[in-house]
């Protein structure tokens, strides 16, 4: 049996399940019809961004005594990607801030590649585009103000006159690229800061949990970063904990002919965008208990999730401990994904619901998982091991040949579960080890990193 249970886009219902008014109970279902739980696919409305699947690890979960389950809530963005590419006028429209980096370490071919870079993406954007760009040394400078591109010779000239500067004042430059595309609310475009550095922060704010936590609080005011780390001297940790707390993406560049390309891949993304500012608020039932993800004190999880492009997910997993039902269907938790749709230009909300049933048929409830749910808490499991890998590789506790044998198992186990790209990025971490370069390798892994715990694949 499909175990999957239908989310409609408005309201969480379950068929045969009565009306329910309190969050806080883990409510017996009356006149619930298993056979009636089972449906297709979630399928995206079609003036809709997303859809949303909640399915559970089993039918049913032993009662009358302690029992482990967990649930998948997968988000799945509207249709496939738009045909027609970055000329598409059904294209997601932007509210784009470049914040690039012209600290003296950039002089020479690094700078000159940003500049091709980023008259690439003047070339790419269009007069429903929005554009600014921010630069960043010492000081920090608005080199264009928010504006829409239709005069674009005049934007590229500007951006070949950029020279490089002295220090790196990261903090400021993220302060200044946020004013600009803060006074920009139309909500049917994707706005995003796209962030290039080659180097640690040495002017201005450069404590890290103070830069993490700008990241974030940018992030609150609904501004996505991008982060794009260049060259063998910046902080991987830092770049990557920025790009976690805000949003975004995070890339490494180990050459600078490698910039225009993943400007391209990022505005690619960008300009498919249908969701953004995602967020999954969840409360557990009472005799209930969450071991992951993390809830407050009253029993409350609240996710701020990365932004999706057109034929992307997001998966995420609930691991729920019970510790002593009776027989019959429960609501063990009930919550709500609140986003930005970009497809219909209004803040959605989709109500969810999380139902079990609680069984005394041993058959039943010793079942195999889900292959689904169990592929979705497998790559979770990953993430905390190429994490530790990173870890272990930074304080000598793991030798070269013991960081390989991590990563070649972490390397497998992603090709088992369709996970390709990031596949690739462990191989390409596993030729640096093996080529003696391993500031190159954990470059690459915090980039998995990131990706994995997002809970994000294309389909």
């Amino acid at each position: 049996m499909d175990q999957t249970q239908r989310i409609d886009p408005n309201r969480t219902m379950l068929t045969g399940a009565p009306a329910l008014n309190d969050p806080l109970k883990t409510q017996a279902m009356g006149a619930f019809d298993p056979l009636k739980t089972s449906a297709m696919a979630a399928m995206v409305p079609q003036d809709k961004g997303l859809a949303v699947e909640v399915i559970p690890s089993r039918e049913a979960t032993m009662a009358n005594g302690p029992a482990r389950e967990q649930f998948l809530v997968e988000l799945t963005a509207a249709g496939v990607p738009v045909m027609g590419g970055f000329g598409s006028s059904t294209r997601t429209p932007l509210n784009l801030c470049l914040v690039i980096d012209r600290s003296g370490s950039m002089e020479g071919p690094p700078l000159d590649y940003v500049k091709q870079a980023c008259s690439y993406v003047v070339d790419m954007l269009g007069p429903n585009d929005v554009l600014s760009i921010v630069t960043f040394e010492e000081s920090v400078d608005v080199l264009m103000p928010p504006q829409r591109v239709t005069n674009k010779q005049p934007i590229k000239d500007g951006i070949q006159r950029l020279m490089p500067g002295n220090t790196t004042n990261l903090y400021d430059g993220l302060s200044l690229a946020a004013q600009q595309v803060g006074g920009i609310t139309d909500p049917n475009r994707a706005t995003r800061l796209v962030v290039l550095t080659d180097g640690d922060p040495t002017a201005g704010i450069k404590d890290f949990s103070a830069l993490v936590n700008h990241a974030g609080e940018i992030k609150q005011r609904g501004i996505t970063c991008t982060f794009l780390g260049f060259g063998p001297d910046y902080n991987e940790e830092l770049l990557a904990s920025m790009a976690k707390r805000a949003g975004g993406n995070y890339y490494y560049i180990p050459s600078p002919e490698m910039i225009p390309e993943v400007f391209r891949l990022e505005l690619d993304k960008l300009m498919t965008s249908v969701a953004r500012n995602l967020k999954l608020e969840m409360k557990v039932a009472r005799w209930v208990t969450l071991r992951a993800p993390q809830t407050s004190a009253s029993g409350e999880v609240n996710l701020p999730l990365a932004d999706l492009e057109r034929g992307a997910s997001i998966q995420q997993v609930f691991d729920f401990d019970f510790t002593n039902h009776p027989l019959g269907h429960y609501r063990v938790a009930n919550g709500k994904l609140s986003y930005d749709d970009l497809v219909s230009g209004k803040t959605e909300v989709i109500d969810i619901d999380f139902i079990m049933e609680f069984t005394a048929d041993t058959a039943r409830y010793s079942s195999p998982q889900n292959p689904r749910v169990q592929g979705a808490a497998q790559i979770a499991l990953v993430s905390k091991a190429v994490e530790k890998t990173i870890l272990g590789m930074k304080t000598g506790v793991l030798t070269q040949m013991g960081a390989i044998q991590e990563l070649q198992k972490t390397q497998m186990l992603l090709a088992q579960e369709g996970r390709t790209a990031e596949a690739q990025e462990v191989t390409m971490a596993l030729r640096a080890l093996q080529t003696g370069n391993q500031s190159q390798a954990e470059k690459t892994l915090m980039g998995t990193m990131v990706q994995l715990d997002q809970g994000k694949k294309k389909q």
